[in-house]
Formats: C-alpha cells, structure tokens, sequence
C-alpha cells in the first residue's frame, strides 16, 4: 500500500485552520530569565559538541536577522539548513522525502520548491504565524536532512522578530506533530501563547 503523501494532506489542511481565531495575537516584547531554545538545544544534542555547535550558530545567526527585522526567505532558509548540517550548499530536495523511520512521506511535485518559496515568505503580520511557519517547514520537509531542526530555528526567528522570547520550548518541540491534524495544529498555535504568557510571568516574578 503506498504510503499518502503528508505534504498533499498539509497543503489541504493548513488554510482550513482558523489561524486568527485560535489564538490573539501575543503581547510583545516577551523577556525570558533563561534561553529555552539553547536550553533544548544542549540537551537534545547528546554527546555531539559539533552538531551543538552548527545548531547554535545557526540560532545565533537567526538572533542577528531577527534584530534587523529581515523577511524570512527561502535564502535564509537555505542558509540556515547549511550551517546546522555542516554542508557547502544546502538544494531543495530532489525526491521524495520521508520521515519517522519512513512512516511518513512527502512527496515531491513540480511546483513544490515554489510553493514553499511562497509560504515561506508570506508576509502576513495580522495573523499568528509562529506555529504555522514551524509546521510549514516539517510537513514541506524541503531539504534532504535537517528539516526537524531548521523547523526549530525558523520558530524562533518568528517570535524573535517580533520581540517574544521563550523560557522553555521543549514541549513545541518533543510533541509528534501530524499533517492531517487540524485540531493539533490549532493546539500548537495555543502551546505557544500559553508558554509566552508563562514566560513573561516567570520574568514579572524574577525582576520585581
């Protein structure tokens, strides 16, 4: 039986997600007394100081464009998935991908690369985008490896740009997402503002 095709499903899905519904949009700035993300990061790296290493200049260069207030394109992209997989060149895939041990497929269309250049560079501030760029990234899967983690680092370019940091970010990134789950998508959207707010009471707390 062929495996169905994840980034299809997302495709369907994500513009029937009510994305300005589920969630305001979060209060910024958002200061946090610790990095969640370098915090995930340590700990999910295991003993492989190098792999550490891309992904956390990978993240500093996402800090450096989220100060300067830059478009998220697929250049950037691109830019990023080279640095944290340690590669000259970082293409768009060329087949199909697939994921989780082979569970899940992504399928490869002609018009695929365009169609992530344009999601990926939407420019919609009126809506709630941290989850759906995140999502975006996993279910596209559009490089060979280390999509999970450029998932990861395009989240935290969102909220940073627009001045929202987290303290903790383990459960957005160790919760199995699925493409045919719009109800999960909208809870990720929820996941995220519930630990913003988090974030920021934990910070009232610690500078009163």
């Amino acid at each position: 039986m062929t495996t169905p095709d994840q980034l299809a499903v997302w495709q369907r899905l994500r513009d029937t997600v009510g994305w300005r519904d589920v969630v305001p949009h979060l209060k910024a700035p958002v200061s946090a007394i610790r990095d969640g993300f370098v915090g995930f990061a340590r700990k999910s790296a295991g003993r492989d100081p190098q792999r550490l290493g891309r992904f956390l200049a990978a993240y500093d260069d996402v800090r450096l464009e989220a100060a300067a207030g830059t478009d998220l394109t697929s250049g950037l992209l691109a830019r990023w998935n080279r640095i944290i997989r340690g590669v000259p060149v970082a293409a768009f895939r060329r087949a199909p991908a697939h994921a989780k041990s082979g569970r899940e497929r992504y399928g490869l269309h002609a018009d695929t690369e365009q169609r992530f250049a344009s999601v990926a560079e939407a420019a919609d501030r009126e809506t709630p985008v941290t989850a759906r760029a995140y999502l975006d990234v996993a279910f596209f899967h559009p490089y060979g490896d280390g999509n999970a983690r450029l998932a990861g680092v395009v989240f935290q370019f969102v909220l940073l740009r627009e001045s929202v940091e987290l303290d903790e970010v383990a459960p957005i990134r160790t919760t199995v997402r699925r493409a045919d789950d719009a109800g999960g998508a909208a809870d990720l959207a929820r996941l995220v503002h519930g630990i913003a707010a988090a974030t920021h009471r934990r910070w009232l707390r610690a500078n009163r």
